[in-house]
C-alpha cells in the first residue's frame, strides 16, 4: 500500500532531478570544445582561454558542500531554486556580448550549479519509495558523468555555425528549462529538519580548494616559478588542516568528518579520488590524440564538432552502465562493483595504449571508459547512503564530489604533466610515446581503485542500513 508520501509524489520529480543533474554537468563542461574558439573570439591565450572550464570547477568545488549543507536544511527548495536562479543569470552573462572578463564571471556562475546534484540524490531519498530511491541515486549519479561529454556535439556544431555565442546560448536555453522544471515539481523538505552552515569553514575549504585546484590547472607554475607555487601548495596544506580540525571539533560542521571514520564512507571517498584521477586521465588523453593534426606522426586532426562526436559512445555506454548496475546491486555487494568497474576502465587503458592507429580503436576505448564509469558512478551512492542517515544524504554525497572534482582536475593536471614532459624541446605536441606513459599512470591509478575497492568490501559493515540504499538482497542483509 503507498503511503501518503509516495501518493502526493509529483508525477515528473524523477524526469526534473535526472534533468536538473544533466544539466548542471553538461553546462559547466561547456567550456572544454571552446577553449581554442574563446581564445580567437576574445584575443586571449589559451591559457586564458582555458580558465572558462576551470573557474566552473573551482566554482563547483567550492558551492558543493555550502550547498550539501543547505540542502539537509528546511529550505531546500529555495536552495535549489536559487542556485539554479544564478545559473540562469550566469548563462546569460556568457551569451551577452560583454568582455572576457564578464565571461569568467558567467562561467562561474554556472560552474556553482555543480553542487546541485547532491541535492537532487536528497530529494530523491526522501520523496520516492525505497526501491526507485536507490534507482534514481544512481540514475542521477550516472547522468552527472555522462553530461560531461553530452553537450560537447552539439556545442561544436554551433560554434562552427553561430560563434561561441550560440554554443553558450545553448546553455541558457537549458538552464533556463531546469529552472521551469524544479519550479513547478520539486518540493519541500520534510519537517523537522535544521541547518547551519559553518561560514568560517565554508570560507576555508574554498581557500584551500581554490588553491589546490588552482596548482592542479596551472601547469606551467610548476615549471617557472616554483617557490611561489610551493609557497601556494603550503598555504592550501595548512588551510584544509585548520578547516579539518574545526570541522571535528565543531557542533554543526559544514560537512560531517567524523563520518570519515566508518570504513565504508572512507574506503570509498579513497576509491572515487583515485577513480576520478585515472578515468579523467583517459579522456584527456583520447580526446587530445583525436584533435592532434596528422603532422604530428600521429593523431587524427578532428575539428571540435567531430571530436565531440568521439565522446557520444562515451556517454551512450555510460547510460547503459548506469542503467544495469542497480540491478545488479540487489545481488552484489556495491564495492564489488566499484572493483569490477574499475577493471573495466584499465581495460579501456589497455586499448587505447596497444591500438590507436584508427579511429574506431579511440572510438572502442571511449566506449569501454564510458560503461565503467557509469557502472563505478551508479554503484558509488550505494556505499556511502548505507550507512548515512537520510537527513545527511546531501552533505555526505557533497564531501564525494569534492574528492572527485579534485580528482578529475589533478586526472588532467597528471596527464598534461606527462605529455608535456614527453615533448621534445621545439615541438608543439609530445610524442606519441608520451601517451602510452600517461596511460600507463592511468592503470596503476585504477589499480589503485580496484584494490581500494576489494579491501572496501572486506570492511564492509554487516549492519547497513537497508532503507538508505537496498544494495542487498533480503538473503544476504539478514545473513
Amino acid at each position: 500500500m503507498s503511503t501518503p508520501r509516495e501518493q502526493s509524489e509529483p508525477r515528473m520529480l524523477v524526469p526534473s532531478l535526472v534533468f536538473v543533474a544533466l544539466v548542471v554537468s553538461a553546462v559547466a563542461s561547456l567550456g572544454a570544445p571552446l577553449i581554442t574558439t574563446v581564445a580567437t573570439t576574445f584575443h586571449v591565450s589559451l591559457n586564458s582561454a582555458q580558465w572558462t572550464l576551470t573557474i566552473a570547477l573551482l566554482a563547483g568545488a567550492v558551492s558543493t558542500p555550502i550547498l550539501g549543507r543547505l540542502g539537509a536544511g528546511p529550505h531546500r527548495r529555495a536552495t535549489i531554486l536559487a542556485t539554479l536562479a544564478v545559473v540562469v543569470v550566469g548563462s546569460a552573462l556568457t551569451v551577452l556580448p560583454l568582455p572576457f572578463a564578464w565571461l569568467l564571471v558567467g562561467r562561474a556562475g554556472q560552474g556553482i550549479g555543480l553542487g546541485l546534484t547532491a541535492l537532487m540524490m536528497g530529494v530523491a531519498r526522501d520523496h520516492l519509495p525505497e526501491e526507485r530511491s536507490a534507482a534514481t541515486i544512481s540514475l542521477v549519479s550516472v547522468v552527472s558523468i555522462i553530461g560531461v561529454g553530452a553537450g560537447y556535439p552539439l556545442a561544436g556544431l554551433l560554434t562552427q555555425v553561430g560563434g561561441v555565442r550560440a554554443a553558450y546560448g545553448l546553455g541558457l536555453f537549458v538552464t533556463t528549462i531546469a529552472f521551469l522544471a524544479a519550479w513547478r515539481f520539486m518540493p519541500e523538505a520534510p519537517a523537522g529538519r535544521s541547518a547551519h552552515v559553518d561560514t568560517v569553514g565554508a570560507l576555508l575549504l574554498a581557500g584551500g580548494l581554490f588553491l589546490v585546484l588552482y596548482l592542479a590547472g596551472e601547469r606551467s607554475l610548476w615549471s617557472h616559478d616554483l617557490s611561489v607555487a610551493v609557497v601556494l601548495a603550503v598555504v592550501a596544506a595548512v588551510l584544509l588542516a585548520v578547516w579539518t580540525v574545526t570541522g571535528l571539533r565543531g557542533k554543526a560542521p559544514l560537512i560531517d568528518l567524523k563520518a570519515l571514520r566508518h570504513p565504508a564512507v572512507a574506503g570509498a571517498n579513497l576509491a572515487m579520488f583515485v577513480g576520478a584521477i585515472g578515468m579523467y586521465i583517459l579522456l584527456t588523453l583520447i580526446t587530445r590524440y583525436a584533435q592532434t593534426p596528422h603532422s604530428a606522426g600521429y593523431g587524427f586532426g578532428l575539428t571540435t564538432f567531430v571530436a565531440g562526436l568521439v565522446l557520444i559512445p562515451f556517454s551512450v555506454l555510460g547510460f547503459v552502465g548506469g542503467k544495469l548496475t542497480p540491478p545488479m546491486l540487489k545481488r552484489i555487494d556495491a564495492p564489488f562493483l566499484l572493483a569490477g568497474s574499475a577493471v573495466i576502465i584499465v581495460g579501456g587503458f589497455v586499448l587505447f595504449t596497444t591500438a590507436r592507429s584508427n579511429l574506431v580503436d579511440l572510438l572502442l576505448a571511449m566506449s569501454v571508459l564510458g560503461f565503467g564509469v557509469g557502472s563505478f558512478s551508479a554503484a558509488m551512492p550505494g556505499v556511502i547512503l548505507a550507512v548515512t542517515p537520510k537527513s545527511e544524504t546531501s552533505s555526505a554525497m557533497s564531501f564525494n564530489y569534492i574528492t572527485r572534482s579534485v580528482g578529475y582536475s589533478l586526472g588532467s593536471a597528471i596527464g598534461g604533466l606527462v605529455l608535456s614532459a614527453g615533448t621534445d624541446t621545439g615541438r608543439i605536441f609530445p610524442n606519441d610515446s608520451a601517451y602510452t606513459t600517461a596511460a600507463l599512470v592511468g592503470i596503476v591509478a585504477m589499480a589503485i581503485t580496484t584494490v581500494a575497492s576489494l579491501v572496501l568490501a572486506r570492511k564492509r559493515s554487516p549492519q547497513a542500513e537497508p532503507a538508505a540504499a537496498p544494495t542487498r538482497s533480503p538473503s544476504r542483509s539478514s545473513q
